[in-house]
């Protein structure tokens, strides 16, 4: 981290605003079939939203800043608001009447935590390069998300890079640190709009499908964690050559693989949490993003952000919804003495 850097303090958090109308149901459906609501509830949702609120929840100790377009509606009203509530600075949260604020049906089966996702793109669509300011903000690092799902930073211009590659080569002259996560989109969009921005990003945040469809290495079926870890080190060598600068992080079910540019590998095995401790995983890799965003702010070696991380994601999955699981952040790193990892002791798995 450089001197610049370390003047620097705060996160200043941009992307997907939205509500999640939150469906606990008893199994998913087949077409023209019935299944029972059990529970509903209104939360958070969206990259940005997500990680802003689990970081209030884990009790971050710097500034927090948000950055994106809501519709000037009810809900629009209703996530300044929540925000403002919440101690985060909203003065780039701006509303849009041109559209409503972004919403997602999410239905979560209780019994095993699965999520689908009914998604209204909204006012997040409209989101672009003009929305931002960074002269106004002293924050040290730089956080957007979801590519693929912010179709104006998404939108490919005349010399081959999207508008959000630009935004984030902006980010770091003005001496942000950079930080982006994905969306898990079934599509084919993965390497024409991921790698343009890639050389502008310091720490990439990817789950096992979204490793898979950027580097073409399948890590989506695997036998075990050797055989992941195999498969990872493929991945960091091609993502890396896409230009990242510092971490790449991929989160999975069973743990998280990281690997930094100077060839460090390392593996942080998730808790080991009882079936019933398992209500939803809606929002536990954004989780995940939020303790370990908060760890690297605040210079903890990455094993210690890691290990946040899937405590955060573990804290998360405790409540249905986005965030309400989240707890302080010493306490999500003592519930690993709670429960401990699965698959044994986190290891360095390549110097």
């Amino acid at each position: 981290m450089s001197i610049n850097q370390m003047n620097r303090s705060g996160l200043l958090i941009a992307g997907n605003w939205i509500l999640d109308q939150v469906k606990l149901i008893d199994k998913f459906p087949a077409e023209q079939s019935l299944v029972n609501i059990l529970h509903e509830y209104t939360s958070n949702g969206g990259s940005a939203y997500n990680i802003l609120m689990d970081l209030t929840k884990l009790g971050a100790p710097f500034r927090l800043e948000a950055v994106g377009l809501v519709g000037n509606d009810f809900n629009g009203v209703r996530i300044v608001d929540h925000c403002r509530e919440a101690g985060i600075d909203v003065r780039q949260l701006q509303m849009t009447p041109d559209t409503p604020t972004s919403y997602t049906i999410v239905t979560s089966v209780k019994q095993t935590g699965k999520r689908t996702f009914f998604h209204h793109r909204g006012a997040n669509s409209l989101l672009d390069i003009g929305h931002f300011d960074f002269r106004i903000s002293n924050a040290r690092i730089f956080h957007l998300g979801y590519l693929l799902l912010l179709d104006r930073l998404d939108e490919i211009q005349d010399n081959g890079r999207t508008k959000a590659s630009h935004l984030l080569e902006q980010a770091k002259k003005e001496g942000f640190l950079t930080s982006i996560d994905l969306v898990s989109e079934d599509s084919d969009r993965f390497a024409t709009i991921i790698p343009c921005a890639l050389p502008y990003v310091d720490y990439l945040f990817l789950n096992e499908y979204e490793a898979s469809r950027l580097s073409g290495i399948d890590v989506m079926n695997v036998a075990g964690q050797e055989e992941m870890g195999s498969r990872c080190v493929e991945v960091f060598e091609i993502i890396f050559r896409m230009g990242v600068n510092e971490w790449i992080i991929i989160h999975h079910p069973d743990g998280v693989w990281a690997a930094h540019r100077d060839g460090r590998q390392l593996y942080q095995p998730s808790l080991q949490l009882p079936r019933e401790q398992v209500v939803g995983a809606n929002g536990a890799g954004d989780a995940l993003a939020a303790g370990v965003l908060l760890g690297i702010h605040e210079g903890w070696k990455m094993e210690v952000c890691l290990d946040l991380g899937v405590c955060a994601a573990a804290a998360s999955l405790s409540h249905v919804t986005c965030s309400d699981g989240i707890i302080p952040y010493p306490d999500c790193l003592s519930l690993s003495e709670v429960y401990g990892y699965r698959a044994g002791n986190k290891v360095e798995i390549q110097k």
